[in-house]
């Protein structure tokens, strides 16, 4: 029988072998979980969440004990995927890396606002969780950001950290919707981009 290795967990746990139907439930349940916080945030149960990916409610909590281990366990995920989007954009041209990272994190950003009371007991729980992450997602964009200011594409007078200072807060705006930072996002490229 194939196995895998644990995706590891904010509770320090070593990494143990997983079986490959245990590993199906465990991406089956994240999947879920990352769904059901998206459209309902703390409303969503665990028992529909384990319903929704087709599992037992005992697969689920064998999996996480703690309706803050699913939590921490999706937006982790969540921001391997939008680290790992840098790398995959890497054979576009700069400029369309930069700004296909961007929207990126635009919809990444917009999939945390309805969970966010989850998301900061995760993070007092964990505080290293949201340091490592921000440290993360800040080395990924300054990726896509330098590479389009060496090709001569973007301004030099910003750095990634004004980047996501500017792109994360308005993201966070409290009536923010996808469609209206998407707009903001291209006021947003026009005002870094060199202009031929």
């Amino acid at each position: 029988m194939t196995t895998s290795t644990a995706p590891a967990t904010g509770s320090g746990d070593a990494r143990r072998p997983m079986r490959a139907d245990a590993r199906r439930n465990y991406d089956r349940l994240l999947e879920a979980g990352r769904v059901a916080f998206a459209e309902r945030g703390g409303e969503a149960s665990m028992e529909e969440i384990a319903k929704h990916a087709d599992v037992g409610v005992g697969t689920l909590y064998r999996h996480f004990p703690r309706r803050i281990d699913l939590v921490e366990a999706v937006y982790r995920s969540d921001v391997d995927t939008l680290v790992a989007e840098a790398d995959k954009l890497v054979d576009l041209e700069p400029w369309s890396a930069l700004s296909g990272w961007l929207q990126a994190f635009i919809r990444y950003a917009q999939s945390k606002r309805v969970f966010l009371t989850e998301l900061r007991e995760a993070f007092e729980k964990n505080p290293e969780l949201a340091l490592d992450s921000r440290v993360r997602i800040g080395a990924a964009a300054s990726s896509v950001l330098v590479r389009a200011q060496q090709a001569g594409a973007a301004r030099t007078d910003i750095d990634a950290a004004d980047l996501m200072h500017l792109i994360g807060g308005m993201c966070m705006a409290r009536a923010a919707t996808l469609e209206q930072n998407e707009r903001l996002l291209g006021l947003v490229l026009d005002g870094i981009k060199i202009q031929p």
